[in-house]
């Protein structure tokens, strides 16, 4: 996995939203911290209580100078529906090949769902250049994050 030193892979993607525009994260780079918030699945519960766990803490991320990102394998579509119904204001990108999934090293299959190739829950905080100042992986995709150490280490960013 990623880790706190690293700098952080690049990508391009999808933006989960109606226009399903492009996603660089190079283009985000430099304007202060960026969060990238994984996620293995729109329309379930625990995810569902992740992002509006960041949405809850959002002006506080902004008011830090951090732009949050919510990153999982479901579809544009899904991703915008799925922000839409919970009041998303921040950015869900679409990873449905995979690609920024695995090369953050986040790749988990839940069988018992019937979910394979998406992404552990986990968040990275990365500074200006792209290195990651703050990462975190949960042992069990149902955890959620601490949402205050995210914030401290914007802040610290």
């Amino acid at each position: 996995m990623v880790s706190t030193g690293d700098t952080a892979p690049t990508f391009t993607a999808t933006v989960g939203t109606a226009e399903h525009e492009s996603f660089d994260l190079e283009d985000h780079l430099g304007d202060g911290p960026v969060v990238l918030a994984f996620f293995p699945g729109a329309f379930t519960p625990p995810c569902r209580n992740e992002m509006l766990g960041l949405q809850e803490h959002l002006d506080d991320f902004e008011d830090a100078g951090a732009t949050v990102f919510g990153i999982s394998a479901d579809s544009p579509f899904s991703q915008g529906a799925f922000r839409e119904e919970n009041g998303l204001t921040f950015d869900l990108v679409s990873d449905m090949a995979g690609d920024t999934i695995r090369a953050y090293d986040l790749e988990i299959d839940i069988p018992d769902l019937g979910l394979h190739g998406i992404a552990n829950r986990a968040v990275f905080v990365l500074d200006d250049e792209g290195v990651v100042t703050y990462s975190w992986a949960a042992d069990d995709p149902t955890n959620e994050p601490d949402y205050e150490a995210i914030l401290d280490a914007v802040e610290a960013a």
